[in-house]
């Protein structure tokens, strides 16, 4: 339908070949993911660790760059993370109005002056979420509006686990949606492709992912599941 190729077949031979040609790059994600568990390093250093390791793969490993290459490649970098450093610049500013102007706590007084109920308002934060994901960076946003909604969320029973893991599920939503969307912004950027022509074929998607986020918000067993087992919810 939309002009695809089919894709290379594969042995069993050469498919055990290729699974093992990927092992060095599928341990980047124990690698960072151990890390941040274990307190070796933090979120934040576990991307400078991710991409230093990746850097060394693809030079000592599977010499699919050279040294001649790293001029480029720091270059293109500049320019992405000038992208997303602008985007972060102008969603912090948007921040700074939003609690200069005393808009936070107003949105909080107003949730609880409309119900009581659960649905209601876990939907309405959830709409509020979503809108400022669209025009502010994740820790801007966490950092004024977790302060506002939390307790709000408690008083209504939702447990401070389930609460950030559907107030982040919100946020990531954002940054795959224009004006401000960072994710979006980066692989555009790296498929040098428009970013009007990214986003119709992402509508399906997103009507997935607010599905799934609905499901979220409303059976807390889907996040608290996991963290109780590991004894973090009694």
């Amino acid at each position: 339908k939309y002009g695809y190729t089919s894709t290379t077949t594969f042995s069993g031979s050469e498919a055990v070949k290729v699974v093992l040609e990927a092992i060095p790059c599928l341990l980047l994600i124990v690698i960072v993911i151990g890390g941040i568990i274990t307190g070796i390093f933090t979120a934040t250093e576990g991307s400078v660790v991710a991409v230093v390791y990746s850097f060394l793969l693809s030079l000592l490993y599977y010499k699919s760059i050279h040294w001649k290459d790293v001029p480029r490649l720091l270059q293109e970098s500049a320019e992405m993370t000038g992208i997303i450093i602008f985007l972060i610049g102008t969603s912090s500013i948007m921040s700074w109005i939003m609690a200069f102007t005393g808009i936070p706590k107003a949105v909080s007084d107003g949730l609880l002056g409309i119900t009581n109920s659960y649905i209601i308002i876990m939907l309405i934060i959830n709409v509020l979420l979503l809108l400022v994901g669209t025009f502010m960076d994740m820790t801007p946003a966490c950092l004024i509006f977790t302060p506002i909604f939390l307790p709000v969320c408690t008083a209504l029973g939702v447990d401070p686990i389930h609460f950030g893991i559907f107030m982040i599920l919100n946020l990531c939503i954002g940054t795959i949606t224009p004006p401000v969307g960072t994710t979006l912004f980066v692989g555009v950027k790296v498929g040098g492709v428009q970013l009007e022509s990214v986003v119709k074929w992402l509508l399906p998607y997103f009507g997935a992912i607010i599905v799934v986020l609905l499901l979220v918000t409303y059976i807390p067993q889907l996040s608290l599941w996991l963290p109780g087992l590991m004894g973090y919810v009694k």
